[in-house]
């Protein structure tokens, strides 16, 4: 699958975003069930949903603190792969932490943006002298009302595949 094609053309196309999110739904089988799905990429942001239906509903008919963790990891773990690559940079998830502020009650938006000074001083300079770093990444989640609904914090740890030492 070349990714990068599927991506860019997801920047500019309604059926290029359906085709990428239809491969996703394949690629990542866990977010298939809950509908999770990017609803719009840019070269330094992207913005994902969790849609408000019975299977992402907790016991209060609200949209479920893991759905919305879920949302959260996805979202900036889609856009740092996007912006590194997967081929040079290995990227696992070494923490999540929720703070939830309003009762999710609608279609929920999570939203994660890395520019390119964002990127350079976070990631590409602290890689220059070390093997792996960890990163942390704030993702806003919104629902379609506009209310700020929950922000996650997912630590990410990146290294250079030529840095990974993996046991036979």
């Amino acid at each position: 699958m070349d990714f990068e094609k599927y991506v860019n053309a997801a920047k500019t196309s309604k059926f290029g975003l359906f085709k990428l999110n239809l491969g996703l739904g394949y690629v990542i089988p866990f977010n298939r069930p809950h509908k999770i799905k990017i609803l719009e990429i840019k070269d330094d942001s992207v913005k994902t949903i969790i849609p408000y239906r019975r299977k992402n509903f907790n016991h209060i008919k609200g949209v479920h603190a893991c759905g919305m963790a879920t949302a959260a990891e996805f979202s900036s773990g889609f856009m740092l792969l996007t912006k590194l690559g997967s081929k040079k940079y290995r990227l696992i998830m070494e923490s999540l932490e929720m703070k939830y502020h309003y009762q999710a009650k609608a279609d929920i938006h999570a939203e994660f943006k890395a520019d390119a000074d964002w990127m350079q001083t976070n990631i590409y300079t602290p890689l220059e002298g070390n093997d792996s770093i960890l990163i942390k990444c704030e993702i806003l989640l919104h629902d379609v009302n506009g209310n700020h609904v929950a922000t996650g914090y997912t630590n990410w740890q990146i290294k250079l595949w030529s840095k990974v030492k993996t046991k036979l």
